[in-house]
């Protein structure tokens, strides 16, 4: 096997041109003969670069509309033959079939064209089919053929042509990884699209990829290794962030960056949400941001700091001085000011992500979580209850007050790990109890948290009294609400379905609490 390989033919056909003049140039004045297709043709040939169609070389014409046109043995063959067996080389020169040494393709941009919504038959047309045989033909002689699939590899191989006077075999070996990778990437995309065609939200086989953002630090722990991986899916959040400023984001800052920007989308007025360990320890509406993050910050002061912050509307100075007041890891919002900007400044350390939207919880998609031997996957619980869907099992219904913080505190529990009980008073959270193993617990851990609160912030009474408490699946037992009740909870929503919900309704009418039923859970694992 030869390490370097001076290239002395090469097929350029690619979509995105960028850097492809100046990569052609290149060739062309160290003598490498470039065969190319349509407009990568044209664009190389306007701009004085030599170059002669592959149907001249082949001396077969492009047919079918350009649908065949390298599917031929004078481009196959001189990709594939191997230079190291005298029987592919005899062959070879039998059929008139000249090596070729480089391939650069990248592919019809079929996931652009999904992504703007074309029609089904544009989609069908921007499925790439010579460009791909092109690409796993070169990976598999990449003892002899370098392949690129990428602009970035222009100028990669350019400067080591330059310096070693070919492509080196480590470097071969790397970029037909990458080919694979590309068309595999390729197919899983377009089998996706066909299955969610057809309406198959699990079709026998599933196939997704991602593109590698960055690799981090380490993953939850320092032993652990982890990357960052982008799907190729436009929902603004932490894969659309800019980070403006701050350390370099570790894998749970980015896990729980995630959960309070998910959390966020849910409320429509200014909001903050407050996570710490992918848990909302604080969530609050206003009519500002600076309100929202003091009656926020106000449900747990203690487990806010060192959190993470999300905020659902350009972020300005009196948010700004607020939230830099105590220590927090990461701020993400769609936008900032630039006053907003000078005060994060100040805090160096502080990771500030700007989305440039939000992203909407209504929206369809995917989840996927690993186990031994597979993975699981689940539509994302796009789910919500509205006042119209509740249904009262009380004698006593909710107040206006209370319904709006009925549906808000329900929103909230969407989101905190279950079981999940959450106290909310005022469109904001004053007690949030999370992963437990019972209810009651939860019930009990929200219930001390707003007393805690309440002490800390020098208020007389607990901040549940008078609150309302949002249950993300049924009470099995009457204790959670009776725990809820002592609390000084005044209504209750929870889904429902437990065999002992006459006990629990009995329990809640004894009480004087209004409970409404939603039929819908929100379990999160």
């Amino acid at each position: 096997m030869t390490d370097v390989i001076a290239p002395r033919r090469a097929l350029l056909s690619v979509s995105d041109k960028t850097g492809l003049i100046e990569f052609g140039r290149f060739l062309a004045a160290r003598g490498v003969e470039i065969l190319s297709t349509g407009g990568t043709a044209k664009a190389l040939r306007d701009a004085g670069v030599p170059v002669k169609d592959v149907s001249d070389h082949t001396g077969f014409p492009e047919i079918l509309d350009g649908r065949v046109k390298t599917l031929v043995p004078q481009v196959h063959g001189g990709i594939l033959g191997r230079r190291d067996l005298a029987e592919h080389l005899a062959q070879m020169e039998a059929h008139g079939i000249a090596p070729i040494d480089l391939v650069a393709v990248n592919l019809y941009p079929f996931e652009a064209t999904v992504a703007k919504g074309a029609a089904f038959d544009d989609c069908i047309e921007n499925i790439d089919i010579g460009g791909p045989a092109m690409i796993r033909s070169a990976a598999k002689n990449h003892a002899h053929v370098a392949v690129l699939t990428e602009p970035a590899h222009f100028a990669e191989i350019q400067a080591e042509i330059a310096e070693a006077g070919g492509t080196r075999i480590a470097t071969r070996r790397r970029l037909a990884a990458a080919a694979y990778a590309r068309t595999a990437a390729y197919d899983a995309a377009i089998s996706g699209w066909f299955a969610g065609q057809e309406g198959q939200a699990f079709p026998e086989r599933l196939s997704f990829t991602g593109s590698l953002r960055q690799t981090l630090r380490y993953g939850e722990n320092p032993h652990q290794s982890a990357a960052f991986y982008l799907d190729g899916s436009a929902r603004p959040g932490i894969a659309t962030a800019r980070q403006i400023q701050g350390k370099e984001l570790s894998y749970n800052n980015l896990n729980d960056t995630d959960a309070a920007f998910e959390a966020l989308a849910e409320f429509a007025d200014p909001a903050i949400v407050i996570v710490k360990h992918a848990n909302p320890c604080g969530v609050a509406m206003a009519h500002d941001l600076a309100s929202a993050w003091d009656r926020a910050l106000l449900c747990d002061p203690v487990s806010a700091f060192g959190g993470i912050v999300a905020a659902n509307r350009k972020l300005d100075a009196a948010a700004a001085e607020r939230i830099t007041a105590i220590f927090t890891e990461v701020v993400i919002a769609p936008e900032a000011d630039e006053a907003a900007l000078a005060v994060f400044a100040k805090k160096k350390n502080l990771r500030l992500l700007l989305t440039g939207g939000l992203p909407d919880p209504a929206a369809p998609g995917m989840m996927f979580r690993s186990v031994a031997g597979g993975f699981l996957a689940q539509s994302r619980d796009a789910g919500r209850v509205t006042e119209a869907t509740l249904k009262c099992v009380t004698k006593r219904a909710p107040t206006a007050a209370e319904m709006a913080d009925l549906l808000f505190a329900f929103c909230v529990c969407k989101h905190v790990k279950s079981n999940a009980i959450v106290y909310a008073k005022g469109l904001a959270t004053v007690g949030i109890g999370a992963g437990q193993m019972n209810r009651a617990e939860s019930s009990r851990i929200a219930a001390w948290k707003s007393e805690a609160a309440a002490k800390a912030a020098g208020l007389s009474e607990p901040l549940a009294k008078g609150s309302v408490v949002a249950s993300d699946a049924f009470f099995p037992f009457a204790d959670g609400l009776e725990i809820a009740a002592s609390a000084g909870a005044t209504a209750i929503i929870q889904p429902g379905g437990s065999i002992r919900d006459h006990e629990v309704i009995e329990a809640a009418d004894k009480a004087g609490l209004a409970m409404v039923f939603t039929g819908m859970r929100h379990f999160r694992h």
